[in-house]
């Protein structure tokens, strides 16, 4: 059945490890607590508690709490009280039990993508103000070839008399998952290194909205080995980056 270790006893319930990870890295962690013949396999809320943390409201939106539903039905698991669980019966395997309530997590864990993107949104909608209100010329969401040949999303093309730039806006609530948006920028850059040359070179610029300080001083220096740093809370250095004279 299941191997009980001390130091992975959680009250009445065993500790699993699995192989997922949360977006920002983290194991995901299951629980399992026997009862009679019947396991029941949880992650005891840690999912739903994870996400609260991501997250400036306590609230989940009708949409997250449907994409919830939609994961638990898909992985035929339980939701009960903020907790993803499901019960292995006498007959069946349970491996198979573990990974689909895993599997559940990984898919709620994921509505983090809808925080960071909502916040990603927000933030962009601001500087494109700013960029209007500056009278700059720029395209939002412009799709670039990298050399791979993968396509990246370009948040702002940004002309100006002198130069012409390509500007990627780091924002996130959690500090956790802030070094992962500035890997994921870092690759962008690097994919799209074959624009920043020849004669109409574009240059590349780290927007990072520091609002909230939960950028480290390594996620500055990861991403400006490749592009221009800048940070919103200076809007007039931001414009000064985007006109200078190459």
């Amino acid at each position: 059945m299941i191997e009980a270790k001390p130091e992975n006893l959680i009250g009445d319930y065993q500790r699993i490890r699995t192989p997922y990870l949360y977006p920002d890295g983290d194991n995901i962690d299951l629980f399992c607590k026997v009862e009679g013949d019947v396991v029941t396999v949880s992650d005891l809320a840690e999912t739903t508690g994870w996400l609260r943390m991501q997250s400036a409201t306590l609230r989940r939106s009708p949409k997250q709490a449907r994409l919830i539903e939609d994961a638990c039905v898909t992985h035929g698991i339980e939701f009960h009280r903020g907790m993803l669980q499901a019960r292995c019966r006498p007959g069946e395997e349970l491996a198979q039990v573990v990974t689909r309530v895993g599997q559940a997590a990984l898919r709620v864990s994921d509505l983090w993508f809808t925080f960071r993107a909502q916040a990603v949104e927000s933030i962009t909608d601001e500087v494109a103000k700013f960029l209007t209100e500056r009278e700059f010329g720029f395209e939002r969401a412009e799709k670039r070839a990298g050399r791979s040949g993968r396509g990246w999303t370009a948040d702002f093309h940004v002309w100006t008399e002198w130069r012409s730039s390509l500007v990627q806006v780091l924002s996130t609530g959690n500090r956790a998952a802030a070094h992962r948006v500035s890997e994921h920028v870092l690759a962008a850059w690097h994919d799209l290194n074959h624009l920043a040359g020849g004669p109409e070179a574009l240059t590349f610029v780290s927007l990072f909205d520091d609002a909230a300080d939960i950028w480290a001083d390594e996620d500055f220096r990861l991403v400006e080995s490749l592009s221009t740093v800048s940070r919103w809370s200076r809007p007039d250095e931001f414009a000064a980056v985007l006109s200078e004279a190459a």
